[in-house]
């Protein structure tokens, strides 16, 4: 039976960062396997990826190629810089300076591949530059946690509970102003290029623009894993934990044997982007080399022998990468800098979470797995050995944790998220 997007032409659109990029992956797939012509934009570090997902890639070209992995070598003041000018660098040079760029690619690619629709992560600057200049429907799927601007919600980066009376909502409110007045000149740069090419939008910043002029925004996750909002945007629809495409089935499963000598595994990881090892990978070493506990740590490549060479323990697995499908089910306790694609993992494995980040929206990450009572939230980066090892302990020790990942984990089986992405892209396809 013929599917109903067979035929399609979809162009997919990344920021040049994994968690962006790896979470589009299995949908681009499966549109692939049901007919549908699919190609890729996005930065030149994605080529070999791409090329083994059998997709076609345009690199960027208009473009400026900052991404993971150069972007502390371009932008080496972001390492020093304190909180608020970080992320004030990452939002200018990452996606506000970008979208005029972007645009100027994709309107070349569209010369030569009309496509029928994009299909691009929710930090993807060029959206409302593509719905509108080339009137081609836009699909943006959430990545980071929700971050449209809310009376019931703090400012995203705040990482606060949700409002629970009008002195909150109050206080919210005086929040999303200072705010905007701190970051008023990005805000600016933005709508003069959006103004430019005579575009207006709704949304007072731009991560909230991008949500509200997707034709359809699909937010990784479930309702169980995100404030409630009285004035959620009619345009968003939550998919279930939408996750990367998996190839296990043409590659060899990665094992150790130590993995059946342990009763508690715990894993940790700090993404791909994060290169400082002595802010999460060597506190949880050091918390656990040498115990009763299995430690098993993937590096991204980072120091992976130099780790191995301080932690020579029994006890201790160090290496630059394992598929999380094949170490997953043996973990207790998973502990990371708060990426939402490994906490989607996570959640998927039942596995409940020490949490410890700040930067890059990763902060409102581990707020929501303390919250929602996932795991504990460190609420540093920086975490200490001791507060690792206690952290890990409370939560094995104590199963409400655990019970309530399940519970979230039950939730998000609930969502078939192919299918979802499927109903609702033929809805942007046909609006009637």
């Amino acid at each position: 039976m013929k599917h109903p997007l067979q035929g399609k032409r979809i162009l997919f659109a990344s920021v040049p960062l994994d968690g962006h990029f790896n979470p589009l992956t299995g949908l681009a797939k499966y549109l692939q396997q049901v007919d549908c012509e699919v190609r890729w934009y996005t930065s030149k570090i994605y080529s070999e990826k791409l090329k083994a997902l059998g997709i076609p890639h345009y690199p960027f070209v208009n473009a400026e190629e900052l991404n993971g992995q150069n972007l502390a070598l371009k932008l080496p003041e972001i390492k020093l810089a304190p909180g608020p000018e970080k992320g004030k660098l990452y939002l200018k040079n990452l996606f506000i300076n970008r979208a005029k760029e972007y645009y100027e690619d994709i309107r070349s690619i569209y010369s030569t591949f009309t496509f029928d629709l994009l299909i691009a992560d929710s930090m993807f600057s060029g959206i409302p530059f593509i719905r509108y200049k080339l009137n081609v429907p836009v699909i943006a799927i959430g990545v980071v946690p929700l971050i449209e601007d809310s009376i019931d919600v703090a400012p995203a980066g705040r990482a606060l509970p949700p409002a629970k009376d009008a002195k909150t909502h109050t206080a919210f409110a005086e929040m999303y102003r200072q705010k905007y007045t701190s970051i008023n000149d990005l805000i600016e740069i933005y709508k003069a290029d959006l103004y430019q090419h005579n575009i207006t939008v709704a949304g007072s910043f731009i991560f909230d623009t991008l949500i509200k002029e997707a034709n359809i925004y699909l937010q990784i996750g479930v309702p169980g894993f995100e404030y409630q909002r009285s004035d959620l945007g009619k345009n968003i629809r939550y998919i279930g934990a939408l996750l990367p495409h998996s190839a296990s089935g043409s590659r060899s499963i990665w094992h150790d044997p130590r993995l059946g000598k342990y009763d508690a595994v715990v894993l940790v990881t700090q993404g791909t982007v994060e290169s400082d090892a002595t802010k999460l990978l060597e506190p949880t070493l050091s918390a656990f080399a040498g115990t009763g506990t299995l430690i098993v740590v993937t590096t991204a490549g980072h120091g992976t022998e130099q780790l191995r060479e301080k932690y020579p323990h029994e006890n201790v697995i160090i290496e630059d990468f394992i598929p999380f499908d094949d170490i997953m089910p043996y973990t207790s306790v998973y502990v990371t800098n708060g990426g939402y694609g490994g906490t989607i993992f996570s959640i998927m494995n039942g596995i409940p979470i020490v949490a410890a980040g700040v930067h890059e929206l990763k902060n409102e990450v581990c707020a929501r797995i303390d919250y929602f009572g996932l795991g504990i939230d460190l609420k540093t980066e920086t975490p200490t050995p001791d507060a690792i090892f206690n952290a890990a302990m409370s939560i094995m020790r104590n199963d409400s944790y655990k019970k309530r990942v399940i519970a979230l984990r039950d939730e998000m089986k609930q969502y078939d998220s192919l299918a979802l992405c499927c109903r609702y892209i033929s809805q942007s396809l046909d609006p009637s």
